[in-house]
């Protein structure tokens, strides 16, 4: 007999707490990849929850709040290594050595920013009242009356990506960043709920797409940060970077809108 979405999602949330409450110790020890799989655990609980309706939104929305807490390190790192990549790839004339010496300071001051953030969270009254509160939640059965039915759930998720993306390809400038970047979190939602729901078909068509739609996002926030660094100096160097990043992003834009 088939599952139901109830059943299906108890199972979801109750793997994701332990693997959350898990990772903390290795966050603190500062374990490589612990932040970003704890913030991964984040995002499927948070998924889950939303799908599970009104009984879970105020613990979405909390494990929304920590998971941009253990964002910072995360974002400043990946960013960081993309940029002095980059930087290596100029020509000699632009001197990359120290640009990308440059950005590797500018990417250990934001990464340490980042933590200490991260850190004050695994520390505060709010995160261990999100721990009780999901054990409280998987010590009793969930209360699936008004829920859909799985096939119902992943054709809303579908139809939900395909509404933002078409949204995207109306958009320009600025909207439309906005509007690819609000397609990529409608297709990492239907990604967790492929996972969720045993639809790796779902999941894997969905990774894709978010994979593509976070280059796109990838060089908005790296734009945002180069236009940054260029008020600091070396402002043609930084701006040859910043022309790479927006080819990236009007590929992405070719390939999609």
């Amino acid at each position: 007999m088939a599952e139901s979405t109830v059943e299906l999602l108890a199972v979801r949330v109750a793997q994701q707490v332990v693997v959350l409450s898990g990772l903390e110790p290795l966050v603190r020890a500062d374990v490589p990849d612990s932040v970003h799989r704890m913030r991964v655990a984040a995002r499927r609980l948070r998924s889950a929850l939303r799908e599970y309706g009104a009984p879970g939104r105020a613990l979405a929305a909390e494990l929304r709040w920590l998971g941009r807490a253990l964002g910072g390190a995360r974002d400043a790192e990946v960013l960081g290594a993309a940029l002095v990549e980059d930087a290596l790839a100029l020509p000699p004339e632009l001197g990359p050595e120290e640009i990308a010496a440059e950005l590797a300071a500018w990417t250990r001051h934001r990464s340490e920013r980042g933590r200490a953030t991260a850190l004050a969270a695994l520390d505060s009254p709010r995160y261990r009242a999100l721990l009780g509160d999901l054990g409280d939640l998987t010590a009793r059965p969930l209360d699936g009356d008004g829920l859909p039915e799985p096939a119902e759930l992943v054709t809303a998720a579908k139809r939900r990506v395909r509404r933002r993306l078409k949204r995207a390809r109306k958009a320009t400038g600025a909207e439309r960043d906005t509007a690819l970047h609000e397609a990529r979190k409608a297709a990492k939602r239907a990604r967790y709920l492929g996972e969720t729901l045993g639809v790796p078909k779902l999941a894997g068509r969905m990774k894709a797409l978010q994979d593509v739609l976070g280059l796109h996002q990838d060089s908005v926030v790296a734009r945002a940060a180069l236009r940054e660094l260029a008020r600091e100096g070396h402002a043609f160097e930084y701006g040859v970077l910043y022309a790479g990043q927006a080819a990236v992003a009007r590929a992405v834009e070719r390939q999609l809108c």
